[in-house]
């Protein structure tokens, strides 16, 4: 049987076996104590589980003296913007993100529309452990109110936004192929693309939460997307998770670009037209670097996780950050990760530049990148670090998210997965054999 994950990114398990309806109650149940029994916004993406979660979540939040607004599908990013234009106390996300369809989990949002720090988790987890809850009586239960405007508020917030010339996009009348994996994105993403004027073909848009391919958008998953993108001749494809607050892009040869390239060219559009701090995590491609050293502004890493990345961007009162999973963050709509605000800012690009996702790829530097996983159930992994740390000499060694070494204009780094019980590791090189190279010696590392 699976652990349970619990991190700075919530709380997940596989359904009926480590997420049970029992440990759903006690999570929203001390979620209600941690909002001060206020109101809580909640919203899910489309997993077959999904209702069932919610349920137990209304159950635990109701029970206890809460308000709760109900959203329904929403993507996680609509969820956290609903949490501050509502001037709620806090938000429950129910959604698994990547993770496959057996998996289900709880999200927990700040009163700002933010995710728990470190910190906020330290007060909120102990409350889960406690043996009883506050109940209410009868007279005490308040409403659940169902709130159907989410998708067309935030969609307004998008096409808002003051990088985006919607004139301009329509002028280029892009066929967009949009692959939202029968997920959350599929009540958002094909309205917000014909809204800027894209002709859309949707691709898996029925929320359903039937996968229809392993959810994660990595190229090895979207070859239904590749091939629909050269059969209807196609300007882009866009990809997101079943949550949408990852995006991966397909060029019009019908080619998987990697998610490490939505960040990048994100980046590279936004700072042309605004400089400011960037913010990224330490798994982040170094082309980050290299954009950022384009435009002479400053870029500071930090720990995977959204939170990590959203905080430390808001206090630099930066511009632009993200996470080098396809999770692009403006604070001018909100710090956080959303695949509709890259989807946004690439096609603005490609407008704006004249050229093909192809031509942009090719202007920025080129690097490989691998990203493997390994069960590490049976690693220690404290002594993996200890021979990580170590294992390249004259490498720049930084500890905050496990190890990452900097060589040169290559690095390496070893972390434990927040979202599942597995060891990453990561290697960018400018050549795929020396990325390659690098993987093999950290998994030599990783099992001693």
């Amino acid at each position: 049987m699976s652990a349970l994950m619990v991190s700075i990114s919530g709380v997940r398990g596989i359904v009926g076996e480590t997420l049970t309806p029992e440990v759903v109650l006690a999570y929203a149940s001390a979620f209600a104590e941690y909002c001060g029994y206020g109101t809580v916004v909640v919203g899910r993406d489309s997993r077959v589980t999904g209702e069932l979660v919610r349920q137990v979540v209304f159950a635990g939040l109701v029970s206890s003296g809460c308000k709760v607004i109900d959203l329904g599908i929403c993507t996680t990013p609509g969820v956290q913007v609903m949490v501050k234009h509502l001037k709620a106390d806090g938000g429950i996300i129910i959604t698994a993100s990547h993770n496959p369809v057996q998996w289900n989990a709880l999200k927990f949002v700040g009163n700002k529309g933010f995710f728990l720090s470190k910190e906020d988790n330290t007060i909120f987890m102990p409350l889960a452990a406690k043996s009883g809850f506050k109940r209410v009586l009868w007279d005490e239960v308040k409403k659940i109110e169902a709130y159907p405007d989410a998708i067309r508020i935030y969609t307004q917030k998008l096409l808002k936004f003051s990088l985006i010339n919607k004139l301009a996009i329509k002028k280029k009348k892009f066929k967009v192929v949009i692959d939202c994996v029968n997920g959350a994105g599929s009540v958002m993403c094909p309205g917000l693309l014909r809204a800027l004027g894209c002709r859309v073909v949707e691709l898996n848009c029925k929320p359903d939460g039937l996968f229809p391919h392993e959810p994660e958008p990595t190229p090895a998953n979207l070859k239904q997307l590749c091939a629909a993108v050269k059969k209807h001749k196609a300007h882009v494809g866009f990809a997101v998770d079943p949550d949408a607050d990852r995006l991966a892009i397909v060029s019009e040869k019908g080619v998987a670009i990697g998610e490490e390239y939505t960040l990048a060219l994100c980046a590279d559009y936004f700072l042309s037209r605004k400089k400011g701090p960037v913010v990224v995590n330490l798994s982040t491609s170094r082309m980050i670097n290299d954009v950022c050293e384009k435009y002479g502004v400053k870029l500071t890493r930090t720990p995977v996780g959204e939170i990590n990345v959203s905080t430390e961007l808001v206090r630099q009162k930066g511009v632009f950050g993200g996470e080098g999973n396809g999770g692009a963050m403006a604070p001018e709509i909100h710090a956080c990760r959303d695949a509709c605000t890259g989807m946004e800012l690439v096609l603005q690009y490609m407008a704006a530049s004249g050229k093909s996702v192809s031509g942009l790829v090719a202007s920025l530097p080129s690097y490989a990148i691998v990203k493997t996983k390994y069960d590490c159930s049976a690693v220690d992994m404290a002594r993996a670090f200890d021979r990580f740390k170590n294992g390249f000499p004259g490498g720049a060694v930084d500890e905050q998210d496990g190890i990452r070494v900097d060589i040169g204009k290559s690095w390496v780094q070893l972390r434990k997965s927040n979202t599942e019980p597995v060891a990453r590791i990561i290697a960018e090189a400018p050549t795929a054999a020396e990325a390659q190279q690098l993987t093999e010696q950290a998994k030599a590392l990783l099992f001693g």
